[in-house]
């Protein structure tokens, strides 16, 4: 033996045993392949560790899931909170425009029947913007944004479609103001619709009163009331009010009655004045025949003369007089004596009196014309 050869090297014992372990796994790999191949055993397997180990998985993904919930909701929240806001100025924005709508369609009604009343009635009238109102609990007036520049005066009647508010009491050049029918200071002739019977409408604040009211008019719970047109301020015929209640006053001999306003007093923005009173129109006037004048200075006779005569007046149609013929009598000589019977002028152009059928008559042997 050399003497640089050393002791011959034993083999370890746990590299043989490593080795018969590898092999031993690959055979045991090989044969669960094998298996699994042909039966499908390790598929099945795997489904039912899946299901063993499944909520162990899901217990591991809880913080994960539950942090990615919460930033979720979080961001969630602020964004919900910032669109709630957004649509409620949407919607204050969107009510105050459908309130602005509908003010100006009640505006266009209420206009539309202005403009609906001075066409039909044929008025000529001039619409005028309400100003303000008087807050005195006693007074009824209101200021409207029309004046002198505006062609308004005292005294002007002012309507609504309803009918009658009142009146013009005051004028500047930019501003005017009106004295409502309700007001104690006003009080507006009137008549009854049904029966024409005239009456005096007085303001009581917030309503108008007919006062002294005969029992025997005939005026009953529910009629209307018009104006009556006398002192020439307010025209006839517009509606004044309905009458609500009668009750008897102090005395017991007349009655009171409580009236409703026609006109919408306390409504409305505009109002319309009128610029000229319109006129009554006249009843045609029938002519008949002229009855014959019964003055006994005039010297013509009466029916009651014909009557007395014999004879009855008879309705001509006018013709065309002949010149007069002298009668025998004035065609008589002078030198008779005689003095030719004439008949007086009639006095203020009166006709002269008919005569008799005996003297209209002519002479039987009348003397020829010269």
């Amino acid at each position: 033996m050399p003497p640089y050869a050393g002791p011959p090297v034993a083999s370890r014992q746990g590299e043989a045993s490593s080795t018969l372990r590898l092999l031993a796994y690959l055979a045991l790999g090989i044969t669960l392949i094998v298996l699994d191949n042909q039966g499908g055993w390790l598929s099945r397997l795997r489904a039912q560790a899946n299901l063993v180990v499944q909520p162990i998985w899901a217990l591991a993904g809880l913080p994960g899931r539950l942090g990615a919930s919460v930033k979720d909701n979080a961001a969630s929240h602020g964004q919900l909170v910032e669109e709630n806001r957004e649509l409620r100025n949407q919607l204050l924005v969107a009510n105050a425009r459908l309130t602005r709508l509908q003010t100006a369609v009640l505006d266009n009604a209420q206009l539309r029947e202005m403009l609906n009343v001075s066409e039909r009635e044929g008025l000529d009238v001039q619409l005028a913007p309400i100003l303000d109102i008087d807050l005195d609990p006693v007074k009824e007036r209101l200021v409207l944004d029309a004046g002198s520049r505006a062609g308004v005066h005292v005294g002007q009647a002012v309507i609504d479609a309803g009918g009658l508010m009142g009146q013009v009491v005051a004028v500047t050049p930019g501003h005017s103001t009106v004295l409502l029918l309700t007001d104690p200071d006003h009080a507006v002739p009137v008549t009854v619709a049904r029966n024409g019977v005239r009456l005096i409408a007085y303001g009581r604040g917030d309503r108008m009163e007919l006062r002294d009211i005969p029992l025997s008019a005939g005026v009953e719970v529910g009629d209307e009331i018009v104006t009556s047109g006398l002192g020439g301020r307010f025209p006839a015929g517009f509606p004044v009010g309905r009458i609500l209640k009668l009750r008897p006053d102090d005395t017991h001999a007349f009655l009171v009655g409580d009236l409703e306003p026609a006109a919408k007093l306390d409504r409305g923005r505009n109002v319309l004045l009128l610029r000229s009173v319109p006129s009554v129109p006249h009843l045609p006037v029938t002519v008949g025949v002229e009855p014959p004048a019964a003055s006994a200075s005039t010297g013509s006779a009466t029916p009651a003369a014909g009557a007395a005569n014999g004879t009855a007046p008879a309705t001509q149609p006018p013709t065309r007089q002949a010149p007069a013929q002298p009668t025998p009598a004035q065609q008589a000589p002078a030198a008779k004596g005689t003095t030719p019977a004439t008949q007086p002028p009639a006095r203020n152009g009166a006709a002269p009196a008919p005569t008799t059928d005996a003297e209209a008559q002519p002479p039987a042997n009348p003397e020829p014309r010269r």
